[in-house]
């Protein structure tokens, strides 16, 4: 597994998981996205993006999107796809990453902080508001410095293992599926197409 930023082809994947989850992101633009993928399949398994609210006086940084597709859940792909989107905040310069949840346990394993939503800036309260208008009023704001972001073991070790939910995992035996398990004699059972050719 690794995580990577997102290209413009993966755009329509993007509005398409985005749309089935029922987010909505009325400033939409691929660049802004990571993407954590599996190294062997190529199968896409999670993302998120930051948001970046500007100011006469100051820039703030949101980490606004993060997640992870059904198979992948409980595998650390979201862990890992915050820490890429905290590292690149970081990079760009930012003191603070905030975020505002329904979930404060998760991105309390991180390092994140509840912060007053009174002392937040205006701009930030405003967003406030509107996600607990979305998501209701257990919605809290939460900071995080960049380099005080920390990373669970358990999150490491299970995103170098993470397998889709429906694909057995490594080691495990496959039960193959026969004809006989659906009630078929493939001995006196025709078929409509012939594939022996």
């Amino acid at each position: 597994m690794y995580v990577r930023d997102a290209k413009n082809r993966d755009e329509v994947w993007l509005l398409d998981r985005i749309e089935e989850s029922g987010l909505e992101d009325p400033a939409f633009r691929s660049r802004d996205y990571v993407i954590a993928l599996d190294e062997e399949s190529g199968a896409k398994a999670g993302f998120g993006r930051v948001r970046v609210h500007q100011t006469d006086e100051a820039e703030f940084c949101e980490l606004a999107f993060v997640l992870t597709l059904d198979a992948w859940r409980g595998q650390g792909v979201g862990a890992h796809v915050v820490e890429r989107l905290v590292a690149e905040a970081g990079d760009a310069g930012f003191d603070r990453v905030y975020t505002f949840t329904v979930e404060p346990d998760y991105f309390l394993t991180f390092g994140f902080e509840p912060v007053d939503g009174d002392a937040l800036p205006e701009t930030l309260r405003e967003r406030l508001d509107a996600v607990r208008a979305e998501r209701g009023d257990d919605a809290i704001a939460m900071q995080l410095r960049p380099d005080a972001f920390e990373m669970p073991e358990a999150y490491r070790d299970r995103f170098k293992r993470a397998t889709p939910a429906d694909e057995p995992d490594p080691g495990e035996v496959a039960i193959e599926e026969t004809a006989e398990d659906f009630g078929i004699d493939p001995e006196k059972t025709t078929y409509k197409y012939d594939t022996s050719r």
